[in-house]
């Protein structure tokens, strides 16, 4: 059996390559958000489109997996409405690839737009 401090020490998140070529064909990495972050961008999500505008949507998810080649983040949690600003192509590539590496799938996203 399993054992918390085995479970803990596992490094279970992934990393994935992506190219934006909006951003010069730039390299960056799209990790795997934690459970924690993962509840957060739902909740940022859920309220976002409970208001009816589902504002930085993209930007949010965009902030918490654009990490470099180790996995650390690239940018903050006060850094989102400056890469909202962003061009919506390449946030959208970076959305779709974050959606696929976070497993979030479509009836997750209509679930939060119903909730």
């Amino acid at each position: 059996m399993i054992t918390a401090d085995e479970i803990l020490s596992f490094d279970d998140g992934t990393i994935e390559k992506l190219i934006v070529p909006e951003w010069g064909n730039a390299e960056v990495y799209i990790r795997t958000m934690s459970g924690s972050e993962r509840d957060t961008w739902e909740l940022y999500a859920s309220k976002a489109m409970e208001r009816k505008g589902a504002v930085n949507i993209r930007a949010k998810l965009a902030c918490l997996c654009l990490c470099d080649e180790n996995g650390k983040r690239l940018f903050a949690d006060g850094q989102v409405d400056q890469l909202g600003k962003k061009s919506s192509k390449a946030l959208d590539r970076v959305y779709s690839a974050a959606l696929k590496v976070n497993k979030l799938s479509d009836d997750e996203i209509e679930a939060l737009e119903k909730n």
